[in-house]
Formats: structure tokens, C-alpha cells, sequence
């Protein structure tokens, strides 16, 4: 059978401005539930909202930055539902005039370019968060739930994709690159873990050409777990088809520790919703000066940035693609490039040992311990080969341990190579007269005497003997 997997994504993130979309309360992550509401967010009645500014803008700078148009004439919607999060028991969002639409996103896979269309970009108000008390800490099972309406009412900006991505792997690249878009914008936070940027996704399989059966996913917290989530229901609807079984529509929810998706609800369509215009809430109408305005704020992008990494720096497309993916780590890599070191060099630092380090740590970019300077002191230090590349690993360790520069750790550890030419000859003659049997194996041409006798070079000089030096000593010294 010729199966097609195909793939949408319905994204939210909210917005990092100071008040919420309706009214003046904080939208601060945390503090003590329910503190940070008032009458406006919590839906009581005769109250009116009034919207916010800033959250408009960076809507309609996300739509610039995905290449939509700007409606002209926008209008908010009621989105009518009952559950316990929602204390209106209706939801302000946007329905067949949302701010911008029409847009695309590219995206550089293995060896292809995939677009993908971006169906819409609307603004709407986040609701609040349900805690469900007992065993599973999911609402089937939990002996009662709490409501916390701190995060009711705060700006969610929902991108909705056109069913362009063709596998599971391109939907995980898909949400990397837009997370990369949020974050060069500055206009969200983006972090999955506290709930500011989200995923549903939609995937049906076809057979033949004939279009399948589209289910939706909730619950993907994760890169991985969006990959994951995907991947089963890729190969639990194919499994079902192959059998000669229909695939049912409906909304399924993700279990990342048991790595399945259960069925959570019969999926939901826009007639269930009764969507009516908001009669308190006029419609939104840019003025085309400060949609310009706005398209002036747009930085240089991801894409754009890797673009530029490459041509400018020489930099291979995975580094330049690892790098410009958080914009902080790019950043960082430009400032460590104003060092005057070999931009490829620095790349791979950052993208190799020092990244390792950081995700060993559990520590962010932005609060490195080794400026970005004093990583150009480290690749100076190998590139005049002061220390070899194994020694400046155990400094970039130390520096990032203690904050120390590399030039001051090398300086108070003595850890300078040997480069004296005349100093290194005679430890390895020392050490081929301590060791006759490696010796004699070197000059009957039996190359793994090398690696013994140079292992013994480093142990008499504590590592600082320069490799090469020394292994062209040896050579010289004991040719066949």
C-alpha cells in the first residue's frame, strides 16, 4: 500500500507582554495561585475588556517575519465552551478574520528545502491551569482538581500551518525554526517546560492518494516528545489501514512515559463552538504606517542568519543550523568572533565541548561562565600552540568551573607545550633508553610502539610535550 503521512500543527505561544490581553494583571509566571486575576480575566459580570496594544504588535510582527498579510479589518470572536479553566465559559480568540494569514515558512531538511504554508497567525487569551490531584495527575482518575487562573487572560499568539510536512521529523524542525523566529523577535519566551509555547498537531494517513482520516494530538510538552507522539500515531494508523480498519476522527492525548497516544475525546468542529462576534471588543484596523513601522522591526532571522554564518564565516550548514537555531547561542558565537580568532575554530568550540558542558550543567547560554572572550583566549592559546587540543579541553572544564580565563589558568598551572625543540629531544632520548623493547619494535617499523613510546613522552613532560614535535623526534630518531 503507498502510504502518505501528513502533518499539521496548531501552535500558541504567549506573548511576553507585562499585562494580559484584556485587562492590567500581571502576566509574571508563577506566585501564589489565583493572585494575579481580577474581574476582567475572571469573567465576571458587567465588565468590559479592552485590548492590549503590545500584544497586536507582536502578532502582526510574527505574521511579517512568516511573510502573511495583514488583514485590514479583523474582528474577535466568542469561542463558546464550558470547562472548568474557563471562566467566562467563552474564549476571546479570532475566528474567520484573524490578523494575518496567507504566509509560509522554509525550512532546510537533508538535502531538500520543504515549505511550509502558514494557514493563519491570530491573537487570542490564554486560559487557566487545571491541577488535577491524585495518582495519575490527569483529570481521568484524580480524586478533585484545582484551578489556577493566574494564566487566564494572558496573549497567545496560535499559529495554524497548512497540512505541508510529510513526517515526523520535519514537524519537529518545523517547531525548532519557529521557536528560533519567537526567540529573534523577542516576543515570547518560548519555554515549553512553563507552558509558553505549545503544540497540538494534526496527522492523518492516506492510502493511494486517497486522503485519511485526521486525528489530533495534545499533550506533546517536548521537541522529543512531539517526534515521539508523531512517530506512534504515524504507525498506529498505518497498522490500522493496513488491516483493512478505519481510522476514527477523533482527539488523542499523548502518555510520554508510556510512549502511546489514548483516545481523549471525539474531535470537535467549528460549529460546536457557536463562534459569534465579541460585541464588547471593536475591530482591529492597522494603520498601514505602523504595519511599516512594524516590518522595519523585523531583524535578521534564522534562516537568513544561517545564511549569512556560512557565507561570512565558513561555516559548515549542521554547525551554522546548531547555532543560529537559539539566538542566543548565535550571539554569543559573533562575540566570540570579535575576538579575532578563526570563526570555524570558534564554532566548533561552542557547538562541541562547550555546548556538552552547559547541557551537563543545566545551564543556559546566557548565564556561560566562559565570556565569549575568554573563548577566544583558548583558541588562541591552541592555534599558537601553546597547548594542544586535549590540554584545552581540561582548561575550557576549569574555566567553566571556576570563571576563570583560560590564559590565567594556563599561566598559574604551568601548562605551557614544550616547544623547545632541543629540551624534547632529550626527554625522548631518556625515554628510548628506558624503554629498548618499544625501541626496537619502533625501528622494525611496528607502528603501535609509537603510540607507547609517545605515551611515555607525555608522562615525563605531564602532558606538555608538543604531539607533533615529538612524534617527528621519535621518528627521526628510531626510522626503520
Amino acid at each position: 500500500m503507498g502510504f502518505e503521512t501528513v502533518i499539521g500543527l496548531e501552535i500558541h505561544a504567549e506573548l511576553a507582554t507585562e499585562s494580559k490581553m484584556f485587562c492590567g494583571c500581571s502576566t509574571d509566571f508563577g506566585g501564589e495561585p489565583n493572585s494575579r486575576t481580577c474581574p476582567v480575566c475572571l469573567g465576571h459580570p458587567g465588565v468590559l475588556p479592552v485590548a492590549n496594544r503590545e500584544a497586536v504588535a507582536s502578532t502582526i510582527l510574527l505574521g511579517l517575519a512568516l511573510r502573511c498579510a495583514v488583514t485590514p479589518r479583523s474582528v474577535f470572536h466568542r469561542k463558546n465552551y464550558f470547562y472548568p479553566d474557563m471562566p467566562k465559559n467563552f474564549q476571546i480568540s479570532q475566528y474567520d478574520v484573524p490578523l494575518t494569514s496567507g504566509g509560509t515558512l522554509s525550512m532546510d531538511m537533508e538535502g531538500y528545502t520543504r515549505e511550509v504554508g502558514i494557514t493563519r497567525v491570530h491573537l487570542e487569551e490564554d486560559t487557566g491551569k487545571s491541577i488535577h490531584i491524585g495518582e495519575s495527575g490527569r483529570i481521568h482518575g484524580a480524586d478533585f482538581s484545582l484551578e489556577d487562573f493566574n494564566r487566564a487572560g494572558i496573549p497567545l499568539a496560535e499559529i495554524v500551518t497548512e497540512p505541508d510536512m510529510r513526517s515526523p521529523e520535519e514537524a519537529r524542525v518545523f517547531m525548532q525554526l519557529l521557536r528560533a523566529t519567537l526567540e529573534y523577535l523577542g516576543i515570547s519566551d518560548c519555554k515549553m517546560e512553563e507552558g509558553s509555547l505549545r503544540c497540538d498537531a494534526n496527522i492523518s494517513v492516506s492510502v493511494d492518494g486517497r486522503p485519511g482520516t485526521k486525528v489530533e494530538i495534545k499533550n506533546m510538552n517536548s521537541f522529543r516528545s512531539l517526534f515521539r507522539a508523531l512517530s506512534f500515531e504515524e504507525e498506529r494508523q498505518r497498522t490500522e489501514l493496513g488491516l483493512g480498519h478505519e481510522v476514527v476522527q477523533e482527539t488523542r492525548h499523548w502518555d510520554d512515559a508510556a510512549g502511546v497516544t489514548h483516545p481523549l475525546r471525539s474531535k470537535e468542529e467549528a460549529f460546536d463552538y457557536r463562534y459569534f462576534p465579541e460585541p464588547d471588543l471593536v475591530p482591529i484596523e492597522p494603520d498601514l504606517e505602523w504595519v511599516e513601522e512594524l516590518r522595519g522591526r523585523l531583524p535578521e532571522l534564522p534562516r537568513a542568519r544561517r545564511n549569512r554564518f556560512e557565507a561570512e564565516y565558513g561555516l559548515p550548514g549542521e554547525i551554522s543550523a546548531m547555532l543560529t537555531g537559539e539566538k542566543a547561542l548565535a550571539d554569543y558565537f559573533e562575540e566570540a568572533v570579535a575576538s579575532g580568532q578563526d570563526p570555524v575554530a570558534l564554532a566548533k568550540w561552542i557547538a562541541g565541548d562547550l555546548v556538552a558542558l552547559l547541557n551537563e550543567a543545566v545551564v543556559p547560554i546566557q548565564a556561560c561562565p566562559v565570556h565569549p572572550r575568554g573563548l577566544g583566549e583558548l583558541v588562541a592559546l591552541v592555534a599558537q600552540r601553546i597547548i594542544s587540543g586535549k590540554m584545552a579541553k581540561d582548561v575550557l572544564r576549569e574555566a567553566f568551573e571556576t570563571g576563570k580565563g583560560p590564559e590565567r589558568i594556563v599561566r598559574e598551572k604551568g601548562l605551557a607545550q614544550i616547544e623547545d625543540e632541543g629540551e624534547l629531544e632529550a626527554v625522548v632520548d631518556r625515554v628510548i633508553e628506558e624503554n629498548p623493547d618499544a625501541a626496537s619494535d619502533m625501528r622494525e617499523g611496528k607502528e603501535q610502539a609509537l603510540k607507547f613510546l609517545m605515551g611515555r613522552v607525555m608522562k615525563a613532560t605531564r602532558g606538555k610535550a608538543n604531539p607533533e614535535l615529538a612524534t617527528s623526534l621519535i621518528r627521526k630518531k628510531l626510522s626503520p
